[in-house]
């Protein structure tokens, strides 16, 4: 039998607070990984981070703090 299963399997905060995180897909024949690929996006502070993982919701919750929001947002806005 064959089955698709994705999870977030790497998650990271970066020193501007940036949330990286690695998306597996793996492809499973009688539970034996046959295939994968990997993906990976970055939640930035200020993004919206209500459609991610409950993980990565809670990495983004406890990091992205007003304070954090505040200075990425000041950082990306200079020349």
């Amino acid at each position: 039998m064959l089955e698709k299963v994705i999870s977030v399997d790497l998650t990271e905060v970066v020193e501007n607070g940036a949330v990286q995180v690695r998306t597996k897909t793996a492809i499973l024949e009688d539970g034996v990984q046959i295939s994968g690929t990997f993906h990976r996006h970055v939640v930035a502070p200020g993004d919206d981070y209500s459609k991610q993982d409950a993980r990565v919701k809670a990495i983004c919750s406890a990091t992205h703090t007003a304070a954090v929001v505040t200075a990425y947002k000041a950082a990306a806005a200079k020349p």
